[in-house]
């Protein structure tokens, strides 16, 4: 009996598994049709805050205006955000903790996405000490901040089907 209980501790998880799982689900209430992605802010293996990319609470998603203004204008990805209504997931993750009274500390940072420089201006700033994310992004001077505020990056690539094999 103890045999079988062994090879289910085999099959658990890495935290950073476990976390990116979490994360991958918070993406799926985003309200963006160009992307979906989460966050998910974690201190001594608690989740503290999470957040996913939408419009500013109470005010219409772009599915609700009849599109994407970024993409009807044909606005490069990591270009011009500004020119979207939408929060990402890590600045709504870090508002959702101010909101709550969550105090962040040392955290790490799991991401669907790499942060883009805003955000990684916002995570140095929140006490972020290390980011996990799945997939890059195209902004080579949020990872030159994040690499000299001493963020730890860890590339942590979507797992494929066979790997379940």
């Amino acid at each position: 009996m103890s045999e079988r209980h062994d090879d289910n501790l085999d099959q658990r998880p890495s935290w950073d598994e476990y976390f990116m799982q979490i994360c991958r689900v918070v993406a799926t209430r985003s309200t963006c049709l160009r992307r979906q992605v989460g966050a998910v802010l974690v201190s001594d293996r608690r989740i503290l805050s999470t957040g996913y990319n939408g419009a500013p609470k109470g005010m219409a998603h772009c599915a609700e205006l009849g599109g994407c203004y970024r993409e009807q204008n044909q606005v490069p990805s990591g270009e011009r955000q500004e020119l979207c209504r939408a929060l990402h997931a890590e600045q709504n993750a870090i508002i959702q903790a101010a909101v709550h009274g969550v105090k962040l500390e040392r955290v790490t940072a799991y991401c669907t996405t790499q942060p883009c420089v805003t955000c990684a201006k916002m995570l140095i700033n929140a006490d972020v000490r290390r980011i996990v994310y799945e997939i890059a992004y195209p902004d080579d001077l949020s990872l030159e901040m994040l690499r000299e505020a001493g963020v730890e990056l860890v590339h942590f690539p979507a797992r494929s089907s066979e790997d379940d094999r």
